[in-house]
């Protein structure tokens, strides 16, 4: 796709993700350069530069992707409580998810970066509480911006791209899996 070519409004083939799709990443929030909700009005949930490996795609192209994002916090952001029998372990939700791996050119990042925007208002914050991302596809290439506002509105088109994409019954179906619910161990890091 061409920075000069209209935006498609889905993305990824009608039948289902497709190599080397589904991609699964998981990690800990952490704090980013606190840009998403301040600066851009468009808040995200990081994780870890280490998860970058993506699931052995060490190669993954910077760019835009969408799928899914399980969190262990209710849909107000509370953190679920650790108490939890573990006969009753499914906990967190699954929210649409739209994600940038790269450089963020625009601001001239020095190290590469994994930003979510979850497509869900949070009430607070939720720093340290895990993610389990499932990664459905690809939406665009990395592209620097002369304007933080030409940014601002591809951002907004990507979060459209996604969840349109994501109502298709082959994407919808994938957020039943049952690992972006799974938090009791962190063995399944990072894997496709």
């Amino acid at each position: 796709m061409s920075r000069d070519q209209p935006r498609p409004p889905v993305v990824g083939d009608p039948s289902g993700p497709t190599y080397p799709f589904p991609i699964r990443l998981s990690g800990p929030v952490v704090n980013g350069f606190g840009r998403g909700s301040k600066e851009l009005g468009i808040p995200t949930a990081n994780i870890p530069v280490t998860g970058l490996s993506v699931g052995g795609h060490e190669d993954v192209e910077s760019g835009i992707y969408y799928g899914w994002a399980g969190l262990d916090v209710s849909s107000d952001g509370d953190r679920n409580s650790e108490s939890v029998p573990i006969k009753e372990w499914k906990r967190g939700t699954v929210w649409p998810m739209v994600m940038s791996i790269g450089w963020n050119p625009f601001y001239k990042n020095s190290v590469r970066s994994v930003e979510v925007h979850i497509l869900h208002k949070f009430d607070k914050d939720f720093y340290g509480v895990r993610m389990n991302l499932l990664i459905l596809g690809f939406i665009r290439p990395e592209y620097d911006y002369v304007s933080k506002e030409s940014l601002v509105e591809d951002i907004r088109t990507d979060i459209e791209v996604a969840r349109r994409s994501l109502e298709r019954e082959a994407y919808t179906k994938a957020k039943d899996t049952s690992y972006l619910l799974d938090f009791r161990d962190s063995a399944h890091e990072n894997q496709n």
